[in-house]
């Protein structure tokens, strides 16, 4: 079983589970359930269960609450294409790769990555709500489920320069909030430390994680709290998701959205355009807009560069410029994302 799986089945004692980790835990890992729950014809089921063997330890998870929002009886539903597994997955590709951002020589020590300066990235953890199957960290050896942080820590603690922690994974999110509560009060002890980011998407695919115990933390942090998102379709947002965002807002956090272009999810300049609008309404603002990070079994994702670029160029037509996301991508080595202008 993969480290992200074995972290979500744990079974704490009765009462110390908050009605999120029930959902959780209630996630939809069986295709054939999946395929029933959208009245899709069970035909499908070969070719999807062919995709879980070529991803080999990256199977099918996705929350009910995300479920909910896919159209029945649509089996190129945007939201559905980003979780079911495929016979593509299995296809190789030239240039695309296990550690297409060569994370694997970012790390000197254990669950920390240096990629900015004034910035450290700290990954918690292998788990995730879902499972994205265009992820870039879809191969990376998070290593086991008990992770000792401590020599990352004691690294940040030496670094003059660091202004802003990243917490991320998998997802953050995924642990307790006493445990996160914990480190982040050890981080803004370091000094110069001036900004905690988080990024997940357990507030889109799983908005009832955003409860009092997150927003308590996050709220007496003595740290600027920023919260990235990631939702890539206006209908993952809808109304409990957006008061998610709101409770977060409301709780002093800024938070912010990236997306990443996708074929066949949201390469539309007017799905992007509502998109934005429906994030600002929610609370959001639109932040970037990746390219797709070439990993190994994604490449029926990739939208090519040219064809990106126009679609910036009409967002720019259609929208204010605060509404139109950062084009970026990343580049192995690289001391910053480039950002691509249309």
């Amino acid at each position: 079983m993969p480290e992200g799986e074995r972290i979500l089945q744990r079974k704490p004692g009765a009462g110390e589970r908050p009605p999120w980790r029930e959902e959780l835990l209630r996630s939809v890992t069986d295709a054939a359930e999946l395929l029933r729950l959208l009245e899709l014809p069970p035909t499908l089921l070969d070719g999807v269960r062919a995709g879980e063997r070529a991803a080999g330890g990256f199977p099918l998870r996705v929350p009910r609450p995300f479920v909910a929002r896919m159209r029945r009886g649509d089996p190129a539903d945007p939201l559905l294409r980003q979780v079911l597994p495929g016979l593509e997955e299995g296809r190789p590709v030239p240039g695309f790769v296990a550690d297409p951002l060569g994370e694997a020589a970012r790390q000197p020590v254990p669950g920390l990555l240096r990629k900015y300066r004034g910035r450290a990235l700290l990954v918690l953890t292998g788990a995730c709500a879902v499972h994205c199957r265009y992820c870039f960290r879809r191969h990376f050896p998070y290593g086991g489920a008990s992770l000792d942080l401590e020599p990352a820590l004691a690294t940040l603690a030496r670094d003059g320069e660091l202004t802003e922690v990243i917490l991320s994974g998998g997802d953050p999110l995924v642990w307790d909030d006493a445990r996160l509560g914990a480190l982040a009060r050890r981080l803004a002890a370091l000094p110069r430390l001036r900004r905690l980011r988080i990024h997940t998407r357990l507030p889109v695919v799983l908005p009832a994680r955003v409860d009092e115990a997150l927003l308590g933390w996050l709220g007496a942090l003595p740290l600027t709290p920023v919260v990235v998102v990631h939702c890539n379709h206006p209908r993952e947002l809808d109304a409990e998701t957006a008061a998610a965002l709101g409770r977060l807002r409301a709780a002093g956090v800024q938070v912010l959205n990236q997306a990443v272009l996708l074929r066949g999810v949201n390469d539309s300049a007017a799905v992007l355009a509502e998109l934005s609008e429906r994030l600002l309404e929610a609370g959001a603002l639109p932040y970037y807009l990746h390219l797709l990070d070439r990993v190994a079994g994604a490449a029926h994702y990739e939208v090519p560069e040219a064809e990106a670029r126009a679609l910036v160029a009409e967002l720019r037509r259609r929208l204010p410029g605060y509404l139109v996301p950062r084009l970026a991508r990343e580049h192995p080595g690289s001391p910053a994302k480039e950002v691509l202008l249309a």
